[in-house]
Order: C-alpha cells, then sequence, then structure tokens
C-alpha cells in the first residue's frame, strides 16, 4: 500500500538539478515563489508566435517562427541550456561487476541485436539525456522526473543523426530537449519536434523496460550497465524530488488535471490507452486485443525517498503484443495520470 505525505521535499543538491535556480533563498517555500514567477512572467503575456527576447538570445539558430505549439505553454524549468548536462559518451561495466547497484533499483533496459545494455534511473535522474550507440543504432535514452518518462528514441532523421541535449524549458512538466544540429526543440513525451525547422517531425520510438537491476541481469547476463563517468560529479544514488511521486500535485504544472483520478497516480500507458498501476497490480495480468500488460514485484520507485535504494516497490511492468511468431515488447510509459491526460486529452485511462 502507498503512503501519502503532506508534502514535496524539494532538496537542494547543487548544480544540474531542476531545483538549481541560481536564487539565493533556499527553502521549499522559496522554491515554489520562484517557479510561479517562472510560470507566470512566461505564460502571462506572451503571444503564440512572440517568444521572449531571452529565448531568442540564448537561442539564435532557432526558427521560432516554426511551431506547433502555442509558446505560451512553454516555460523555464529552472536551470539554463544544457544546466542539466546530457551524457555523450556513457561509460559501461558488466553487469556482474556493478555490485554497487542494488539489485531492485530502477533502469531502462534496452537490447537491439544483441547488444543490451541498462540506464540505471540514478544516472538519468541527474542527466536526462544519454546519447548512445546500441546494436548499431544511435539512440538518445531519456528521464524525465517530473513525469517519470523513461523513452528511448532512435536519433537517425531523414538521413542524417541527431543528438540532444536539454533546453532547460517545460511543457506540461515534461522535458523539452533540443537537436544539435539544427537547435529545434523536441517534447520528451512525444518525441516530437515542436518548435524549429525539425516541427511537425517524430522521432522512432524503440521498445525498452522500466525495470529492476535484477530483472535485466536476469535476462541479460552479458549484458552492460551504464556507470558514472565521474562518480563525484553527482550525488549518484540520491533523489533530489523527494516525496514527488505521492505529493498531491504536480510541481511545475500549470495545465487542467484528469477527472475522477488523482494527478500523481500512477498509469501504465500504451498506444492511446491508460490503465492505472493500482489495476494493473491488482490483476498481474491484463488483456487488451493482442496487447498484453503484467506487473511483479521488485523494483523501486526512483523519486520516493530521499536515498532511491529505499524507495518502496512500484513493481515491474512488462507490455507485450502476441504474435504468430511469439510475444514482442511494445513502447509504454509508466507515467502519471496528469500528464497522460496533458498529453492525450480524452483518452481513456481505464482503473
Amino acid at each position: 500500500m502507498s503512503r501519502t505525505k503532506p508534502r514535496v521535499q524539494l532538496d537542494d543538491p547543487g548544480p544540474g538539478s531542476r531545483w538549481d535556480v541560481r536564487r539565493p533563498a533556499t527553502g521549499l517555500v522559496a522554491r515554489a515563489l520562484v517557479a510561479v514567477a517562472l510560470l507566470v512572467g512566461t505564460t502571462g503575456s506572451l503571444a503564440a508566435a512572440d517568444p521572449p527576447r531571452a529565448w531568442v538570445e540564448e537561442w539564435p539558430r532557432t526558427d521560432f517562427g516554426r511551431s506547433s505549439v502555442d509558446l505560451a505553454e512553454i516555460h523555464s524549468g529552472g536551470p539554463p541550456r544544457d544546466g542539466i548536462p546530457p551524457i555523450d559518451d556513457p561509460v559501461f561495466a558488466d553487469v556482474g561487476d556493478a555490485t554497487e547497484l542494488p539489485l531492485d533499483e530502477p533502469v531502462i533496459g534496452l537490447s537491439v541485436d544483441g547488444d543490451a545494455r541498462a540506464y540505471p534511473l540514478r544516472i538519468l535522474i541527474w542527466h536526462e539525456i544519454t546519447n548512445d550507440v546500441v546494436g548499431g543504432i544511435p539512440v538518445a535514452v531519456t528521464y524525465c522526473p517530473l513525469c517519470n518518462a523513461a523513452i528511448v528514441f532512435d536519433r537517425r532523421m531523414d538521413g542524417h543523426t541527431l543528438s540532444f541535449g536539454t533546453t532547460g524549458k517545460l511543457r506540461h512538466s515534461d522535458l523539452v530537449m533540443y537537436d544539435r544540429e539544427t537547435e529545434s526543440w523536441w517534447q520528451q513525451f512525444l518525441g516530437e519536434a515542436i518548435v524549429g525547422e525539425m516541427t511537425g517531425k517524430a522521432l522512432r520510438v524503440l521498445p525498452s523496460r522500466l525495470e529492476s537491476f535484477g530483472r535485466f541481469r536476469e535476462r541479460h547476463p552479458q549484458g552492460k550497465v551504464q556507470v558514472p563517468g565521474d562518480p563525484e560529479l553527482r550525488p549518484y544514488g540520491r533523489n533530489p524530488y523527494t516525496g514527488y511521486d505521492s505529493a498531491v500535485r504536480p510541481f511545475l504544472y500549470a495545465g487542467h488535471l484528469p477527472p475522477d483520478i488523482p494527478a500523481m497516480a500512477y498509469v501504465v500507458a500504451v498506444e492511446g490507452e491508460a490503465w492505472t498501476l493500482d489495476l494493473v497490480r491488482q490483476q498481474r495480468r491484463i488483456q487488451s486485443g493482442d496487447t498484453v500488460i503484467t506487473w511483479e514485484p521488485g523494483k523501486r520507485s526512483a523519486l520516493d525517498t530521499a536515498a532511491i535504494a529505499r524507495g518502496r516497490d512500484l513493481g515491474n511492468v512488462v507490455v507485450q503484443r502476441q504474435t504468430a511468431a511469439g510475444s514482442v515488447d511494445l513502447p509504454y510509459d509508466l507515467t502519471f495520470a496528469f500528464v497522460f491526460h496533458a498529453f492525450r486529452p480524452g483518452a481513456p485511462i481505464h482503473r
């Protein structure tokens, strides 16, 4: 049974966190006031086609005349461009040698043509993007903590390979990425370019699993796991969003909330539908057409306690499609109800 907490404790861990807004005040109330000021300052008077002067100065190569969304929906998340630094040269260890990583901590498990790699959330919570090549395919392994959105994209587009960084901006509390080649802005949850030259393009999502390290290691005993290139760069293993996934409301979100379901309820989203994690956990197996969703215990939340290793058990979700040749993994999101509602308004949430 999940527990409730009276408020979110946003720690102040230093540079690179969304809460490192480079202001003298460090308390929770001060951070909340800064966040409100950021929201009001960017959404209160901004015309749909009129970016703030600061954006134009910071992003001279971005074509703000092309966008698929109202620019008023995009606001600062606190850090500047690449203030949350992506990883471009990831370092890996054999899974059997990664003895410091608890077996029940969450990782993004990816396997392409026999090349199996795990990306721990204890690293991605501080960097949000890892640009890598797996099985010969250039990929962007992404994680947005405010949405718990763990998504892997194929970085190839129109015959070119893109590399991604963080804009420091959010839309519907979700990470807005940018590609370094055109400096177009991309919505992480959708994998779609929303501002700039690439507007309207969509990245291909690769099937991956948000699973425990132990499950990944069992599936891929010869696999690799990402390790910090510099273990002193960030307090890896620490969660700077303490209590976030049991809060009443999301932080830095000003959109509509879903009706009849808590905003921060976990949901499993698959191809335009979602099922609450409570329902999936209760039934253990849900079948919808040829799609099968299963749940087993043993994976901790990265957004619960200050130490990820002590987070509550969210369990392992697997989503597969049944075919004549057997079951194949499908892309899915283990995200929050408010996120699914914001990006898929009107889509069903089964509970």
